[in-house]
């Protein structure tokens, strides 16, 4: 349970995240979005090599109570 409100910055990030991984270092947010359980890093494509971050079955639940994913 997100026992405390996300700033527009983290929403706008769980909102790109929403239709694809990013980068792991593109955000500052994704700390906080991590350590909320509504992120998880995932390892990069080989040709990247950099990790991942994409939404958790919580973070797309937060999405889907404010209406925009399913």
């Amino acid at each position: 349970m997100l026992l405390r409100r996300l700033s527009h910055h983290e929403l706008a990030t769980l909102l790109l995240l929403l239709h694809a991984p990013i980068d792991a270092q593109a955000k500052p947010e994704l700390f906080a979005l991590k350590d909320a359980g509504l992120v998880e890093q995932v390892p990069g494509n080989a040709a990247a090599g950099a990790a991942q971050i994409r939404l958790t079955p919580e973070g797309k639940a937060v999405l889907q109570g404010l209406g925009v994913a399913r």
